[in-house]
């Protein structure tokens, strides 16, 4: 197969997809925990699956999560693929069977409920899918940033400021459903080395275009620790405990896989090293 076949081939599969610390900390809760969110969330083919529809596995942070604070019930519905909409509305999963609203799982008896989403408003896959065949030709220059900066405006950056109204929406959904509860806004971890350029082939973007995808992430972030921050809301940083974990360390290392995944994993996914370490930091958090 040619590299060019290969890598779309390759690239088909990523589809699938801070309120500011008080004086003390409340422990955390321990009754009805209700995870929404994407698939960062849901943890595509990290063993094992339990969701087929929504890639979802018994394995991923929310589940280590659930055990590590001695939940009383637990309630899983993030799946791949979820925008802001779907946690509000109905929709469907990567097979195409219906999933209802995400927020449907949650009560007035609920405890605490995480929410990993964004990515996918600002367009996730197609990000990576454009940035990587940007780099075919050359790892050289900046083509998916000349892309996405064309005519004077950053485009992602807008995305990114579109979706914090959605994610505000979301965050007060569920507050209004759920007014005891402590919510969890959750991050995203690093998916480019924190610091250089990258590590091209392996991680195909070109070298110039890693600092700006590197800094389109972090904006990325920042929007939903605001958006956490003016909601309500806290914000878990799973980012500061990822550096070092990027999809450019080696396999053992790696908490986010590369374009061709040595772990059980989507690429441009968390692993299982990934859920259990953004695990750790909503504990760490709540």
């Amino acid at each position: 197969m040619r590299r060019s076949g290969l890598l779309a081939l390759l690239l088909a599969a990523v589809t699938l997809i801070v309120a500011v610390p008080g004086t003390a900390q409340a422990a955390a809760p321990t009754g009805r925990f209700v995870a929404l969110g994407d698939s960062f969330t849901s943890a595509p083919l990290v063993p094992t699956q339990v969701d087929l529809n929504c890639v979802r596995s018994n394995r991923n942070y929310p589940a280590v999560t659930a055990a590590a604070i001695g939940s009383s019930s637990f309630v899983d519905v993030s799946c791949g693929g979820a925008t802001t909409n779907d946690i509000l509305n109905p929709g469907t999963g990567t097979l195409g069977f219906a999933v209802p609203a995400q927020l449907d799982a949650v009560t007035a008896t609920t405890a605490l409920v995480t929410i990993g989403i964004g990515g996918n408003d600002i367009g996730f896959s197609n990000i990576v899918r454009t940035c990587a065949e940007d780099s075919l030709s050359s790892p050289f220059g900046t083509p998916c940033k000349n892309r996405y900066t064309a005519g004077g405006t950053d485009q992602l950056q807008a995305r990114i400021a579109a979706a914090a109204p959605k994610v505000a929406a979301v965050l007060q959904a569920v507050r209004s459903k759920a007014p005891n509860a402590r919510i969890a806004l959750v991050g995203y971890p690093a998916i480019v080395p924190d610091s250089g350029y990258g590590c091209w082939p392996v991680v195909p973007f070109a070298y110039g275009d890693v600092p700006y995808l590197r800094s389109t992430e972090k904006a990325l972030n920042t929007m939903l620790a605001n958006t956490a921050a003016a909601n309500g809301a806290s914000f878990v940083d799973t980012y500061t405990p990822s550096i070092g974990h990027d999809s450019c360390q080696g396999t053992s290392t790696r908490w986010v896989e590369g374009l061709v995944p040595t772990n059980l994993a989507a690429p441009f996914h968390p692993n299982e090293a990934g859920e259990r370490g953004m695990a750790a930091a909503v504990v760490a958090r709540l």
